[in-house]
């Protein structure tokens, strides 16, 4: 069974910095690409960062030079890295893996509020 599980976040001051890291089992993580997404209330669910399994990062224009994906194949974990948080970054955030013929696989999401 796939399980992602996201840890990290909450409350955070403009200008400020979290780390979210998500957790995986099920799958033999070396082999696929890892994606963190984000929900903002209303709105549809958007790509933030991706890293393949040979650990080239890609990036959504709103975040470069802001957030850092990485990951630790020895651990199964995939991390982001968020610098210089606005109130507009305020959303859920959801790891992500997609499984060939099984699907996409979602983490529960957790919250980071960016607010003064």
């Amino acid at each position: 069974q796939v399980r992602l599980v996201e840890s990290g976040g909450g409350l955070v001051q403009p200008g400020g910095s979290t780390k979210l890291s998500c957790r995986t089992s099920g799958i033999v993580f070396r082999f696929y690409d890892m994606h963190w997404y984000r929900q903002a209330p209303g709105k549809q669910r958007e790509l933030v960062a991706e890293i393949s399994e040979v650990y080239k990062p890609r990036y959504s224009d709103f975040v470069k030079g802001r957030f850092i994906i990485s990951r630790d194949n020895t651990k199964n974990t995939v991390d982001l890295q968020m610098t210089d948080l606005q109130p507009e970054d305020t959303a859920v955030y959801y790891c992500n893996v997609r499984v060939a013929g099984r699907g996409d696989f979602w983490g529960q999401g957790t919250n980071v509020t960016v607010s003064s």
